[in-house]
């Protein structure tokens, strides 16, 4: 594959020239072994029509990087006639040999070769006897010479442009990586912002549902609602302002602490003094890893916003069972809707997150309703053995 870069107008003039300068060499040595008389036969020839041929042989050059071969061949043959041409039939020799096509690069050498034993005879240059050799071995060394410049031009082009790939490819990816990390942030922080903030939110509106819908309340009963819907704001606010705090990145500000196994038995305690009607049975035997345990916190957390919204008034059964070494198994069985209230407006992005991180610990979520209009939302972790764990 050619893989030669284009060169600009200075980069072609001065290799022009010095395809010039190295057959001025060969003319003038050509010029001093003619003799005086037989300089005469070749007439004006070696001073006109040898520069001319020369002239062509350059400005064919010009064009060696289109037609490589065709440039290559037409000069080499050419060089017979004019040895000013020498170095011009060099620079085509080598601009062939960068190719690195040993087919075209011997098909320009033995051109080369035929013609400089052509040369010999066009001008009558005294040689002593058994010169032969000379005559062969000083052609074959410079088309040597030039083949071996051009192999090693074509075998850098080569390697640069191998480099210059390899940067372009390494460019692209930590570009599509710095991408996917952007975008595996976003939605991180948007699973963050929905699990932390909704179950606040949808806690506050229940509470302000009862308080519009039930005219019946005493003046305590009220109390106790507005002082819970004023502590889940206060609460929401709080959190909201650490999930923006991490969102900004500031050095300066401690991220949130993360919620844990053990913080669900205040969820739901939590949950039922805003007024919900949950109910805990757990019959789990030891402590999960920390990723498991807040993927389990997760799920209660969802699975109480969720009835919340859409099941206001409803019963809220959740079961944990596991132990080390098998599975965590987690549950919530919501009644049918006692009350009708209008619902808060749904993310949609509840259970799609709440379904990645569960994935993201190997375990299964499923959610379904049940035949009497409620709903049942259970999930299987993995919970392998610390010993396991440590080993993994």
């Amino acid at each position: 594959m050619d893989v030669a870069p284009r060169l600009g107008w200075w980069q072609q003039t001065w290799r022009l020239a010095a395809a010039a300068a190295m057959g001025v060499p060969a003319w003038l040595s050509t010029g001093v072994l003619l003799a005086r008389g037989q300089a005469a036969e070749t007439g004006p020839w070696f001073f006109i029509g040898d520069p001319l041929v020369a002239l062509g042989c350059l400005t064919a050059l010009w064009w060696r990087r289109r037609f490589p071969l065709a440039v290559a061949l037409t000069v080499a043959i050419a060089s017979a006639a004019s040895a000013l041409s020498t170095g011009a039939a060099l620079v085509a020799l080598g601009s062939i040999s960068a190719r690195r096509r040993p087919v075209e690069i011997g098909i320009v050498v033995l051109a080369y070769m035929t013609a400089s034993q052509f040369a010999v005879g066009f001008y009558p240059v005294q040689s002593p006897p058994g010169s032969w050799w000379l005559q062969l071995a000083f052609p074959a060394l410079t088309a040597g010479i030039a083949v071996a410049v051009g192999m090693a031009v074509g075998a850098r082009r080569v390697e640069v442009r191998s480099l210059r790939d390899r940067a372009e490819s390494a460019e692209r990816e930590q570009t599509a990586r710095a991408a996917q990390a952007r975008a595996l942030e976003r939605n991180r922080i948007a699973r963050e912002m929905h699990d932390v903030l909704a179950h606040r939110i949808s806690l506050v509106a229940m509470q302000a549902g009862v308080l519009d819908h039930r005219g019946d309340l005493g003046a305590e009963e009220s109390r106790v609602l507005v002082r819970g819907i004023a502590e889940g704001s206060h609460q929401a606010l709080e959190e909201l302002r650490d999930v923006l705090g991490v969102l900004r990145a500031d050095p300066g500000h401690p991220e949130a602490p993360q919620p844990s196994f053990e913080a669900i038995p205040g969820l739901v305690a939590d949950a039922r003094t805003s007024g919900l009607d949950v109910t805990l049975t757990t019959t789990v035997t030891g402590t999960p890893s920390d990723a498991v345990g807040r993927t389990c916190y997760r799920i209660v957390q969802e699975g109480l916003t969720n009835a919340a919204k859409h099941a206001p008034g409803a019963h809220i059964h959740i079961t944990l069972e596991g132990s080390a070494g098998a599975r965590l198994d987690v549950g919530l069985r919501n009644s049918p809707a006692t009350t009708g209230s209008a619902q808060p407006p749904a993310s949609g992005f509840g259970l799609l997150g709440l379904t990645e991180r569960v994935d993201l610990v190997g375990g299964e979520l499923d959610h379904h309703p049940t035949p009497d209009d409620g709903y049942v939302l259970t999930a299987r972790l993995p919970w392998p053995n610390a010993t396991h764990e440590k080993r993994t």
